[in-house]
């Protein structure tokens, strides 16, 4: 269901909008719902990826690696003695 709403904007840039839209064969009307979609859709996207991403940052980092080696094995000098 459609819902009209009511716009003040500059005479100026009315008539310039009207000119453009005019231009790709659609109205003023049917330009801004098409920017208020994709305001929305981008808003949409980029609370999802934040989610996501805060998600990501909650959970453990695994690095696939196996328990780590003591420091006595890693400096071992056998044959310095």
């Amino acid at each position: 269901m459609k819902q009209n709403i009511t716009l003040a904007i500059d005479k100026q840039l009315l008539k310039r909008a009207r000119t453009y839209a005019a231009q790709r064969r659609t109205s003023v009307s049917a330009m801004l719902a098409d920017e208020l979609r994709n305001i929305v859709a981008r808003e949409t996207e980029y609370e999802q990826a934040r989610a996501k991403a805060l998600a990501q940052l909650n959970s453990p980092f695994r690095l696939g690696g196996g328990k780590m080696p003591n420091r006595e094995s890693l400096h071992d000098r056998q044959n310095l003695r």
